[in-house]
C-alpha cells in the first residue's frame, strides 16, 4: 500500500507545514482542484499548487475536480513523478484530455463519480497510470465511505490484469476501511479526515499503515 494525504483536511493556513509533519510516511500529497463547477466547492488552483510545492520533496497527486481539465492542467508546474487525475465525466473530451496531460512530462490519472459505471473508464486502461475510484460523492471531505466502491475497485482491478495501472482510492478512508479496499486491489490510498483531524497525526498514519498491512 502507498499512502496519498489528503490536504483538503488540513489547515490551509498553513499547508506546508502541516504536509512536512506527515512526509516522511507519505508516497505523495493528495491536491483536490476545484472549480465550483464541476462540484459544489471551490479550493486551490495552480498558483498555490506551484507555490505549495517548494520545501517538499514527495511528488504530487493533483485530483482536477473541475469541468475543463485541458485549459488548467498546463498551467502546474509538474514533475515526472507527479500525477494529474481528471474526471472521465469533465467538458474535455477524454482522449484529448489523456494526449493534453501526457505531453505535459507527468503521469495521467482518470476518476469517475460513485455513480458513473465502473466499466466507463475500461476504453483508456492503455493510456493512463492510474484510476482514482472515488467512495464519496466529490466535493466535499470528511464524507462516509460508500461500501458500494469495494465491489467498483474488485470489478477495476480484474479489467487491469497485467496493464501497469495503479487502483487509488478516495472518500472516507480510515483505520476500519482500508483492509477492505486494499482488499479489492487498491493500492493507493488517499486519506484526509482520518489523518489530519486526529491530534496525532504521525500516529494515525501508522494506524492506517497497520490496518491494511493486516490484509496483505
Amino acid at each position: 500500500m502507498k499512502l496519498s494525504p489528503s490536504l483538503l483536511s488540513a489547515d490551509f493556513g498553513n499547508l506546508r507545514a502541516e504536509a512536512k509533519q506527515v512526509e516522511p510516511l507519505a508516497d505523495y500529497f493528495h491536491i483536490d482542484v476545484m472549480d465550483g463547477h464541476f462540484v459544489d466547492n471551490l479550493t486551490i488552483g495552480p498558483p498555490v499548487v506551484n507555490s505549495f510545492r517548494r520545501g517538499l520533496e514527495k511528488p504530487f497527486d493533483i485530483h482536477l475536480m473541475i469541468d475543463y481539465p485541458i485549459h488548467y492542467a498546463p498551467r502546474f508546474e509538474v514533475q515526472s513523478t507527479d500525477i494529474i487525475t481528471f474526471h472521465i465525466e469533465s467538458k474535455d473530451e477524454p482522449f484529448r484530455t489523456i494526449e493534453e496531460i501526457r505531453g505535459l512530462g507527468c503521469k495521467i490519472g482518470i476518476s469517475l463519480r460513485p455513480v458513473t459505471p465502473i466499466a466507463a473508464v475500461f476504453p483508456y486502461l492503455d493510456l493512463v497510470d492510474l484510476v482514482l475510484v472515488m467512495s464519496v460523492d466529490p466535493g466535499f471531505g470528511g464524507q462516509k465511505f460508500m461500501p458500494a466502491a469495494v465491489k467498483r475497485i474488485a470489478q477495476l482491478w480484474e479489467e487491469i490484469g497485467d496493464r501497469p495501472v495503479t487502483i487509488s482510492v478516495d472518500g472516507g478512508i480510515n483505520a476500519a476501511n482500508v483492509g477492505m479496499v486494499v482488499t479489492a486491489g487498491a493500492e493507493l490510498i488517499v486519506a484526509g479526515s482520518a489523518i489530519f483531524k486526529q491530534p496525532d497525526r504521525i500516529a494515525a498514519v501508522h494506524a492506517l499503515i497497520a490496518a491494511a498491512n493486516q490484509t496483505q
